[in-house]
């Protein structure tokens, strides 16, 4: 597969904190702000995208690491 984005163009982050911190919710955002996603989601609502497991909805707790990827202003973040 070719690469979509000269090497240079491409930011690799990790989202790392304490439970309750907030990471799935700035995911969620990361994911809005990008035009990922059509809305910005709910861990109350179990509404997440990285969230996807039935057990990570019913108890509002990340199970799973997740990654994900979007585009912001001609750079690929992963």
């Amino acid at each position: 597969m070719e690469r979509q984005y000269p090497l240079e163009r491409y930011r690799n982050i990790g989202v790392i904190a304490h439970i309750d911190a907030g990471k799935t919710t700035t995911t969620e955002r990361i994911l809005f702000y990008t035009g990922k996603t059509h809305r910005i989601g709910s861990v109350d609502d179990g509404t997440t995208v990285t969230d996807w497991m039935e057990q990570e909805r019913e108890r509002g707790i990340t199970i799973v690491s997740a990654a994900v990827t979007a585009e912001w202003r001609g750079y690929q973040i992963n």
